[in-house]
């Protein structure tokens, strides 16, 4: 007889508070949360979609609103004494289209709206930039604290811009303003954390604000984001057991299966491997395996860039030797489609030869393998017939 459990599975959850609150499960990142918010240094990670970044920052919302409350029984709650409130700008750029400038503009002065409704309004400030810079002075002064200051998918825009130029540069120009204010109000911060997929060379958030930490390839947060195997365990055997015991299978062969699938991202050499969240939640909510993450989509900036790329996608299949600093972040100019199939989460570190400073980068499991080679078959399906 099938066993029957009632857990709730946070499949598309962002909200830590509304995740608490209605009681799914959470696998417990909270000690990252408090190492990190107890420095005031700036920070950004980059991780492909559905991998946890949204639902970290909302996290970090919860902590720096002193919601001691949500946090009953985890890590945190031992470690962090104080629990004070700040001000706290939360800016979500995900969710979004951006297909004009003008669009770009209405999403930002929508949140500024949000803020200066709070804070208060100087009719002075006219420029985005400017608007920005007198919220988080009002806050501060108002609060008697720094500022928190947090960006989910900073690039959102940039991406969707990749195969316009006209439209990338406005983006950048706007873009670079308006983060560029991060820097010159640091006197009123407290706390500032960045997250996206993309690391763009080019965009002043990194150029000009050269005390913003990239934690992306650091040992110290390779876990962040996803699920390793521990967590897997400790947290979710009665739902491995019950997939088990509907698919016939023993609970080890579950595991293994597992792993071969959705397993196998590392953010640093030798570090430890995380699981893909979003597929392994829906496999163990749907009882079946599947290409759940894959079958999402891959991204419209993607599938354009390699459109326009001489790059052979064959090659990936037997993995691609790179430095970090042809990996890690995404130059237009170029025009290296690597960078961004790497953060885009479709190739992951395997191996480090510390000799000559080369990553191995490969797939990092069965489902993002056979998903990209089914994914490449119609580019070179019409090739061959252009050929013939």
């Amino acid at each position: 007889m099938e066993q029957v459990i009632k857990r709730n599975l946070p499949i598309g959850i962002q909200t830590f508070e509304k995740l608490r609150q209605e009681g799914y499960l959470y696998v417990d990142k909270t000690d990252f949360v408090w190492k990190m918010a107890s420095t005031s240094t700036p920070y950004f990670l980059s991780r492909p979609r559905r991998f946890g970044k949204s639902l970290l920052l909302s996290t970090f919302e919860a902590f720096f609103e002193g919601k001691k409350e949500l946090f009953n029984g985890l890590a945190i709650e031992k470690l962090e004494q104080e629990w004070k409130t700040y001000p706290v700008l939360h800016l979500d750029l995900n969710a979004e289209k951006y297909d004009s400038v003008e669009r770009l503009y209405a999403i930002l002065d929508r949140h500024l709206n949000l803020w200066e409704d709070r804070w208060g309004k100087d009719e002075r400030d006219t420029t985005l930039s400017g608007r920005l810079a007198g919220i988080i002075r009002r806050a501060s002064e108002q609060a008697g604290r720094g500022v928190v200051v947090l960006v989910d998918e900073y690039d959102k825009p940039l991406l969707q811009a990749l195969t316009d130029e006209a439209l990338l540069e406005e983006y950048r120009k706007t873009l670079k303003a308006f983060y560029g204010v991060l820097k010159s109000a640091d006197r009123y911060l407290r706390f500032v954390f960045l997250t996206g997929v993309t690391k763009f060379a080019q965009v002043s958030v990194f150029s000009d604000l050269n005390q913003l930490q990239d934690i992306s390839l650091w040992p110290d947060y390779a876990t962040v984001c996803g699920i390793t195997r521990a967590e897997l365990l400790e947290n979710f055997q009665p739902e491995l057991e019950i997939f088990a015991q509907a698919n016939g299978m023993t609970y080890d062969e579950t595991v293994q299966d597992m792993e071969r699938l959705y397993d196998g991202y590392h953010f640093f050499p030798n570090s430890v491997g995380v699981f893909n969240p979003f597929s392994l939640l829906n496999a163990m909510k749907a009882k079946t395996f599947g290409s759940y993450w894959f079958q999402t989509g891959t991204p419209t900036f993607l599938v354009e860039l390699l459109k326009k790329s001489d790059y052979d996608l064959r090659t990936l299949i037997d993995g691609v030797e790179a430095t970090a600093s042809s990996f890690a972040e995404y130059r237009v100019e170029a025009k290296n489609p690597i960078p961004l199939i790497y953060q885009s989460g479709y190739l992951t570190i395997k191996e480090y030869d510390k000799r000559f400073g080369n990553y191995l980068l490969e797939f990092p499991n069965d489902e993002v393998k056979y998903g990209f080679m089914d994914f490449m078959i119609p580019f070179y399906t019409s090739m061959m017939i252009r050929v013939i």
